[in-house]
């Protein structure tokens, strides 16, 4: 196949947002078959160009090979998220919940929780399947804007995932700029501190102005979860574990594998006469709450690996376009003409940025929004005299965080799909994912927190 040119490189990519943006967007699409669509035209372009079948053919493979772990991730969480409902964790985090705290602080109470949950975990994706969820369903019982709760859920677990030395972006970020761990997690501070107080200023704010709620309802609503699920101290047990897990540095795999065999032991000691047939049922297709009350039962029945199904499919052709756009160098000869000719440090921060964005909204990987715009950036970074540790915020500001406000992104429609809540719906309030970028440009103009370096000649 002949070599990319700029020029059509950008022509290709303009055409995928055109046509990725028109129908999620203004049509409002599950974005599946616009994606589709988009790799069937890419295809046909490459196949005019003379690529081979094997070569499309390897970059869907490569392109989903990136997705792998995830994927078993989430098929992980679906199961962990039913029998966390049916051994009545979740419910008794909302009854304890209701208890502690009240409605006048509740959404910048969840963001704080979510914030401290992530960092000690250094997973969003658990945060939001585990705690995001009860919390999700204390807000909805206050009556509380459903996208609005997301949004601090969704922030504060993206807070907790960067700033933890556990989360798997933050090791990467780190290393691909090749900066220390523990340096780059301080550095970041310059951007992450300012976004999570304006982000904790404007959930105050907002959750003030919100209904307050009904006594009478959260009393019915606690009512109804004692007399269904077993509401004890036992339901501390999973918490707990899943929190040493962490402490010991076990991966997710293993520790969403112990949390899931330990509250099944928890079901049948609840619950004795439990068939097998009825516990497979709900790990593969979710729990299915039968109680009085319909507000209470759409918000408990959910998880199963059925559940993650729509994710698993979005995640398996997203990245197949991505792949075949990197196949092709797509994606590298649109950026290299940035690269060459950036040499002041707002400008060099900013198109970085704006990269990781792209890649994002083009590929909807995370992982590949820090990898790809470090590897082109790095030399450049490097030759205005920036250290490492700059390159390293950057690509967690433009890259990873960003990921959960894409619909068609793994992070994004992972939330979307979890908490029944749409992208474009919580995205205007995922605050911190919104001002990270900001204040991460601004440290570039400014040159406040900016790491330096000896310039390269």
């Amino acid at each position: 196949m002949k070599k990319v040119r700029f020029g059509e490189a950008l022509t290709i990519l303009i055409i995928m947002l055109i046509i990725l943006g028109t129908a999620v967007i203004h049509f409002g699409l599950s974005p599946q078959i616009p994606v589709l669509f988009t790799i069937a035209l890419l295809i046909f372009w490459a196949r005019l160009r003379g690529a081979s079948w094997e070569d499309v053919h390897q970059g869907i493979t490569e392109g989903i090979s990136t997705a792998i772990i995830p994927i078993f991730i989430f098929i992980l969480i679906g199961a962990l998220i039913a029998v966390w409902i049916q051994a009545g964790i979740i419910p008794a985090i909302m009854v304890v919940g209701f208890k502690l705290i009240s409605s006048r602080f509740f959404i910048p109470s969840t963001f704080i929780v979510c914030s401290l949950v992530g960092l000690s975990i250094g997973s969003g994706f658990t945060t939001i399947s585990t705690i995001g969820i009860a919390l999700f369903g204390m807000g909805m019982a206050m009556n509380l804007n459903p996208a609005l709760i997301a949004g601090a859920i969704i922030s504060g677990a993206v807070f907790g995932d960067k700033m933890s030395p556990l989360s798997d972006s933050t090791n990467l970020a780190s290393a691909i700029a090749g900066s220390d761990l523990f340096a780059h997690i301080k550095n970041m501070m310059w951007s992450t501190i300012p976004s999570f107080i304006v982000s904790l200023v404007l959930f105050w704010v907002l959750g003030n102005s919100s209904n307050q709620m009904s006594a009478a309802k959260i009393a019915h609503t606690t009512a109804i979860l004692n007399q269904h699920f077993v509401i004890s101290w036992w339901a501390l047990l999973p918490i707990i574990l899943m929190f040493a897990c962490a402490w010991k540095h076990i991966p997710a795999i293993p520790t969403l594998f112990i949390n899931i065999l330990v509250t099944v032991g928890m079901i049948f000691f609840q619950n004795p006469h439990e068939s097998l047939k009825s516990l497979t049922t709900l790990i593969s297709e979710g729990f299915v709450a039968h109680t009085s009350d319909a507000a209470v039962n759409a918000l408990l029945s959910r998880g199963g690996i059925t559940s993650m199904m729509a994710t698993v499919s979005l995640i398996i052709v997203t990245l197949s376009l991505g792949g075949i756009l990197m196949k092709f160098n797509v994606v590298q000869v649109a950026m290299e003409p940035l690269v060459k000719h950036l040499r002041k440090p707002g400008p060099l921060v900013t198109t970085t940025i704006f990269s990781g964005i792209g890649i994002n909204l083009f590929v909807g990987e995370q992982y590949l929004s820090v990898i790809l715009p470090g590897k082109a950036f790095k030399p450049a970074f490097s030759r205005i005299g920036l250290a490492p540790l700059a390159l390293s915020r950057v690509l967690e500001d433009g890259g990873s965080v960003i990921n959960y406000l894409i619909p068609w992104g793994v992070a994004g429609s992972f939330a979307a799909s979890t908490l029944g809540v749409p992208v474009l719906h919580f995205l205007p309030f995922a605050f911190f994912s919104l001002f990270s970028p900001v204040f991460s440009i601004l440290s570039g103009f400014t040159g406040i927190g900016l790491k330096k370096s000896t310039p390269q000649n």
